[in-house]
């Protein structure tokens, strides 16, 4: 069959447009706003979002993800309900002798949502705002971001999500890596947002996944150790689009061989404008923190 070169334009044009759908340019200095900005609001919570939102020079909201029973997404970040900062449907907090009673793995969303989120004061955290909230699903957080985009006229803010999980929580506070990454990019795809995503875990399997099942999504390795750059990323077995390490791990060293290799080092949470100065005079690509109202402040 002969195919017209008008109609081949189109074809090849089509094609065009649906792989640049799924490459978006990444900030050149990503401002993250640690679980939505949990110094000033309920950590990952629409709320927490929307607000951080308002804050020029923010760009990226970061996030934490964990399966419920029922196998939804939520937006949380511990593997049980925290006497810390939760309360019970009835008001009441959780005893620390409860510390393990409620595990989001074990709990139906329906239930899990009526759980108080933001009205119990969360010590080192005094400026929180303290409003009763919930634990989102994430497409409806998502849902609420990109509504706030429009409406308000915004940038597209880009997502770093993370997965809760872990070799030691398989069956027990997390299901097994491939069912998590599965239900994830289900709802991050069904949300249109792959171009804007980033996915981050301190377990590498998650997004060794990723990097083999969607590699045209971005991932981010988090870590905590006393391994050199050319450890953590044979650990790894790829090279990340992120290494993301706590930030005092963060040398000049560090930078100079994550450049070397295309990879860009967002370290987290850095929490004072000194220190924030400090990993911005290394050459750090961005920094998670949980005070994004301070983190715009830093040069």
């Amino acid at each position: 069959m002969k195919i017209s070169k008008s109609l081949l334009l189109i074809v090849m044009g089509a094609i065009t447009f649906q792989a640049n759908a799924q490459v978006a340019k990444f900030p050149a200095f990503s401002a993250e706003a640690h679980r939505g900005g949990r110094g000033l609001w309920p950590e990952n919570t629409i709320l927490a979002m929307q607000n951080t939102m308002k804050i020029d020079g923010i760009t990226t909201l970061e996030m934490d993800t964990h399966i419920t029973k029922d196998g939804k997404v939520v937006v949380t970040h511990d593997d049980y309900l925290s006497p810390s900062f939760m309360r019970t449907p009835d008001g009441q907090d959780i005893p620390d002798s409860d510390a393990k009673k409620y595990p989001i793995f074990g709990m139906n969303y329906n239930e899990l949502k009526e759980f108080d989120l933001g009205s119990k004061p969360l010590a080192g955290f005094p400026e929180q705002q303290k409003i009763k909230l919930q634990i989102p699903l994430l497409e409806d957080l998502i849902d609420a971001v990109q509504k706030d985009i429009k409406a308000n006229k915004r940038k597209q803010f880009f997502y770093n999500i993370e997965t809760k999980c872990g070799p030691a929580g398989d069956g027990v506070t997390n299901p097994e890596p491939a069912v998590f990454v599965k239900l994830l990019m289900d709802v991050i795809q069904k949300k249109g947002i792959t171009p804007y995503v980033v996915i981050q875990s301190f377990d590498k399997r998650t997004i060794q996944l990723i990097h083999e099942k969607y590699p045209n999504v971005r991932t981010s390795f988090l870590v905590a150790n006393k391994k050199t750059y050319e450890e953590n990323i044979a650990d790894l077995g790829y090279k990340p689009f992120i290494l993301s390490p706590v930030w005092q791990m963060v040398n000049s060293d560090m930078i100079t061989k994550a450049h070397a290799d295309n990879v860009k080092v967002i370290p987290w949470t850095a929490n004072k404008v000194e220190d924030m100065n400090a990993l911005r005079a290394l050459g750090v690509d961005g920094i998670i923190s949980d005070y994004p109202n301070l983190l715009v402040q830093s040069k």
